[in-house]
């Protein structure tokens, strides 16, 4: 029998403290945008959209079931790659008052080198947003 295999990230799910703070920063700093999205009860829930990706948002106390077994706010450490260089980066980082924790630095990403800078986000997840080399 022939072992399945994964080809792609449909969506992963952050546990917030709070959903309109995190959409603020990842739109107006990382320029995400917002999607709201209505599931099949009819409830509205939050995403944030990048390319043809998407992260959902839980809020943390009031996660939607099926969840992870401890949801946590500020667990995540998550690397967005960008084809605009860390100067500007640095530069929209400082603009937007958003501390870089470290960076540039040289490191290594799933299909190579990269060279990325780190914040944080509202909750403290660690956001590595990198270049390829």
């Amino acid at each position: 029998m022939e072992q399945p295999k994964l080809h792609t990230l449909d969506h992963l799910v952050l546990t917030v403290r709070d959903i309109d703070t995190t959409i603020a920063f990842y739109a107006d700093v990382l320029g995400m945008t917002h999607l709201p999205f209505q599931v099949a009860d009819g409830s509205t829930r939050h995403a944030l959209r990048f390319g043809p990706h998407k992260i959902n948002l839980h809020q943390a106390g009031a996660e939607f079931v099926p969840k992870a077994d401890t949801p946590t706010p500020g667990s995540a450490d998550l690397c967005f790659l960008t084809e605009t260089s860390l100067a500007v980066w640095a530069a929209h980082f400082e603009s937007t008052q958003t501390h870089i924790v470290e960076g540039p630095v040289a490191r290594t990403g799933a299909t190579g080198p990269i060279h990325s800078l780190y914040v944080r986000d509202p909750d403290g997840n660690l956001i590595e947003v990198s270049t390829r080399t």
